[in-house]
């Protein structure tokens, strides 16, 4: 399976949460793959703890991959190359866990014939490999989101690889707003499916929605708060709500809400299970990655309602 990771604009936790959920993939017993298609921020080594290549590698990357600089693109295998203890502590009976990072100082770049090629041939391998091949892209519509779903719309990639899309956004009405136009817009992913192959609406049934940062007015993280604040804060999610439903984000579109974490406000990071034990990380954030590392490949999750 493919999973598509994307956003309406930086910030919104996206590559955190997709490196999250590739781990509790592995954990799963599932053997998984991370593409850092962020080109102009590849900072998944960052996120899995991954000494010098905290902004991607210095030659041999997806960047220069794709652009035929080299033959193969260079990978990492995440449980020996973590410099976190609990990663490298790899429990038994877990899948692969292999980083394909980007390159130091690379940037975005127009797609030309060859490099759909590539791209193709790369995704066709790795479904050969893996279980699961997860990409990361860049916020917004940018050349490599236009990349996948060109790919993506290959008839030997689409009979091979069921491609499913998340679609990232902060829980405010700014990124709300940001969100639908990116995907619903009048130069938004379906409209640019639509235009390079695929489906009238087949984009639309692949993609749901991922809510992230979100405090909720009955988490533990809003009993503190006085109560002109609960009440204010009761009345702001329930605007969200309507606006939410009213673009076409609704609840019956978003696979999965992030809660606030403290821990991800300062570093971006694996959480481990040690992490919660130890009273660092919110155990909510972690069952919550561990629910979306699930549901991704749930057939009720992906149908509509």
């Amino acid at each position: 399976m493919l999973v598509i990771a994307t956003s309406d604009k930086g910030g919104t936790g996206r590559s955190v949460t997709a490196c999250n959920v590739a781990y509790r993939r592995a954990l799963r017993g599932h053997d998984t793959c991370y593409l850092d298609f962020d080109f102009g921020s590849p900072t998944s080594g960052a996120i899995f703890g991954i000494a010098g290549i905290d902004h991607g590698v210095a030659s041999g990357g997806l960047h220069r991959y794709l652009q035929g600089d080299v033959a193969e693109p260079e990978r990492v295998d995440v449980w020996a190359a973590s410099s976190r203890r609990s990663l490298r502590a790899r429990p038994a009976a877990t899948g692969r866990l292999v980083l394909f990072p980007g390159d130091l100082g690379g940037g975005e770049f127009t797609m030309d014939t060859d490099v759909l090629h590539r791209c193709v041939k790369l995704l066709v391998r790795l479904d050969e490999e893996f279980d699961h091949v997860i990409v990361d892209l860049s916020a917004g519509r940018s050349h490599a989101a236009e990349m996948l779903l060109t790919a993506t719309a290959d008839p030997e990639l689409a009979r091979r690889m069921e491609a499913r899309w998340l679609v990232f956004h902060r829980w405010t009405r700014q990124h709300i707003t940001a969100a639908a136009g990116l995907v619903h817009g009048k130069s938004g992913l379906v409209q640019f499916a639509a235009e390079h192959g695929h489906r009238k609406g087949s984009l639309l049934e692949a993609i749901r929605f991922v809510r992230t940062a979100v405090i909720s007015p009955d988490d533990a993280a809003a009993r503190g708060l006085q109560a002109t604040q609960q009440t204010w804060l009761r009345r702001v999610n329930s605007d969200l709500n309507d606006r939410a439903i009213q673009l076409g984000l609704g609840r019956s579109f978003v696979i999965s809400s992030i809660p606030l974490d403290p821990v991800l406000q300062w570093r971006e990071q694996i959480l481990t299970d040690a992490d919660v034990y130890d009273n660092l990380a919110n155990a909510g954030t972690v069952e919550a990655f561990s629910r979306l590392a699930e549901d991704i490949e749930s057939g009720e999750t992906w149908s509509r309602p």
